[in-house]
C-alpha cells in the first residue's frame, strides 16, 4: 500500500487513509517512521488487553515532534535551548509510558485524585465555570469558539482542582499550551522555539514551587493530595521530577482532550442543526452525543507500543523490539463494531463502547471529569443558545496536525441567545 499516513494533509484528514488501512492492511508497516499501526477495533482491543505483549514503555517516542523542532533549529537557537532545558527537573517516566508494577504504584496513588464522590462533589463548581464562560461573552453573537470558549472551561477547572492561585493562572494558562503543542508537528521560528521552552520552564518551577508550598500547608486541592501522598510500596513522597512528570500528564489530557472534544462537538452542532434541535427537544441524550463526538472525533489518535516478543496480531507478525501504534482514531470508526460508523448517531446503543479514552490498564484516569465537563458543557450550551452557524466570513475550521492529539486550531461560530 502507498499511503503516507503521517504526512501533514493525511494527519489534518485521516479518515479516508484509516478506513483504506481498516479494509486491507489493518496492522500496516509505515516506514516513513518505522512504526506498525494497527487501525481495527478488535486488534486494537486485544493489545490492550495484554501489556505484558505490548509494553507501554515506548522511550522517547513521544518527544519526536520536539526533537523535529530542535534538529531544525539554528545552532545559536540549539545552544540557547539546551541551556533553558538543563535548568528543568528532569522527569522520569511514571503512569503513561510505565507498565506494571511501577505503573500500578502510581496509578493507586493517582487514583485518589478521580474517586467518584471526589467528581460528583465538583459538580457544582464545573457549572459554575461553565457558567461564568458563557456570562462573560455579555450580548456576542459571534465567536472564536476555541479560544473563547473550549480553552478557558477545561483550564480553569484543572487549575481550580490543582490548587493554582488566581495571581499564577497566566503563567499556569500559557505553559498548559505549551505542553500540549509540543505533540503537533508545527515548526516554529527560532525566537518562539526559544519562548516557549521558556515557558514550559516557568510553568514547572510554578508547579513545583506549589507542591512544596502544600507540603508545609496543605489544602483541600489536588496538589495537595499530590504531594503528600506516599508512593508504595518504598512509603516515600514523590520526587519533584516525579511530581512534574504526573502534573504534565494532568495538564494534557485533563484539559488539551476536553478542548478538543468541545470543538469538534460544537463543529457537529453547526454542520448539522438537526442535532441541535433534537439534543434541545431531548436533552437527555446529551450523553449519548458526548460519546459520539468522543468516538468520531477521538481527541487522542494513537499512542505507541512495544512489542517484547516475538508476536501476532491479526495474522500479522511483529518481531520483539517493534513500536506499534494503536490508532484510537481509526478504531472508534470501525464499521464491523460501529453502524454508520461516520455519522453522530444520538441513539446509538451501546455508545460508550468507543475507545476514545483508551482500555485496559491504561485507561484514562481523568475521563470521568472529562465526561462531566462535556455534559455539563453541552448542556448550557444547547439551554441558553441556538442556531449555530459557522461563520461564513472567517476561515474554515481545520485540524491541526499531530502524530498523537487531534483538534481545532480555530472555530468561529455565529449563534443566537435563548
Amino acid at each position: 500500500m502507498d499511503i503516507q499516513l503521517f504526512d501533514i494533509q493525511t494527519l489534518k484528514s485521516p479518515h479516508d487513509a484509516h478506513k483504506r488501512l481498516r479494509d486491507e492492511a489493518p496492522v500496516y508497516f509505515a516506514k516513513e517512521l518505522g512504526l506498525h499501526v494497527v487501525s481495527r477495533y478488535d486488534l486494537l482491543r486485544q493489545a490492550l488487553r495484554d501489556p505484558e505483549t505490548y509494553s507501554s514503555q515506548v522511550g522517547d517516542f513521544l518527544q519526536r515532534p520536539q526533537e523535529m523542532r530542535f534538529q531544525g533549529a539554528s545552532s545559536e537557537t540549539q545552544e540557547t535551548v539546551q541551556k533553558l532545558r538543563k535548568q528543568l527537573v528532569p522527569e522520569p517516566p511514571t503512569m503513561l509510558t510505565l507498565d506494571r508494577p511501577k505503573h500500578t504504584a502510581y496509578r493507586s496513588l493517582v487514583d485518589k485524585l478521580f474517586t467518584g464522590s471526589r467528581i460528583k462533589s465538583a459538580e457544582a463548581a464545573v457549572q459554575n465555570v461553565i457558567d461564568e464562560v458563557l456570562d462573560a461573552l455579555g450580548d456576542e453573537t459571534s465567536v472564536e469558539f476555541i479560544s473563547e470558549i473550549a480553552f478557558p472551561i477545561p483550564l480553569t477547572i484543572i487549575g481550580d482542582r490543582l490548587g493554582v492561585p488566581a495571581e499564577d493562572r497566566e503563567v499556569f494558562e500559557r505553559g498548559a499550551g505549551v505542553l500540549a503543542d509540543a505533540l503537533r508537528i508545527n515548526m516554529y521560528e527560532d525566537d518562539e522555539f526559544i519562548r516557549r521552552t521558556q515557558i514550559e520552564l516557568d510553568l514547572q518551577r510554578l508547579l513545583l514551587r506549589i507542591l512544596e508550598e502544600r507540603r508545609r500547608e496543605p489544602c483541600e486541592d489536588m496538589i495537595s493530595i499530590l504531594a503528600n501522598s506516599r508512593l508504595e510500596p518504598e512509603d516515600r513522597l514523590l520526587t519533584h521530577g516525579e511530581a512534574a512528570s504526573i502534573l504534565r500528564q494532568f495538564l494534557v489530557a485533563g484539559h488539551e482532550t476536553t478542548t478538543s472534544a468541545f470543538g469538534w462537538g460544537m463543529l457537529a452542532l453547526c454542520e448539522h442543526p438537526e442535532l441541535q434541535d433534537e439534543l434541545h427537544a431531548h436533552p437527555e441524550k446529551i450523553r449519548t452525543f458526548v460519546e459520539e463526538i468522543l468516538r468520531i472525533e477521538s481527541p487522542v489518535q494513537g499512542l505507541p507500543r512495544v512489542a517484547t516478543v516475538d508476536t501476532e496480531l491479526g495474522g500479522y507478525r511483529l518481531k520483539a523490539g517493534d513500536v506499534v501504534m494503536l490508532r484510537f482514531g481509526a478504531a472508534n470508526r470501525d464499521e464491523r463494531m460501529f453502524e454508520a460508523a461516520d455519522e453522530v448517531v444520538i441513539d446509538r446503543p451501546k455508545a460508550g463502547m468507543q475507545m476514545a479514552f483508551s482500555s485496559g490498564v491504561h485507561h484514562c484516569i481523568g475521563a470521568p471529569l472529562a465526561r462531566q465537563e462535556l455534559n455539563l458543557g453541552f448542556a448550557s450550551f444547547i439551554k441558553r443558545m441556538k442556531n449555530f452557524s459557522l461563520d461564513p466570513d472567517e476561515p474554515a475550521p481545520e485540524a491541526e496536525p499531530s502524530f498523537v492529539l487531534r483538534n481545532l486550531a480555530h472555530l468561529h461560530v455565529r449563534f443566537q441567545w435563548r
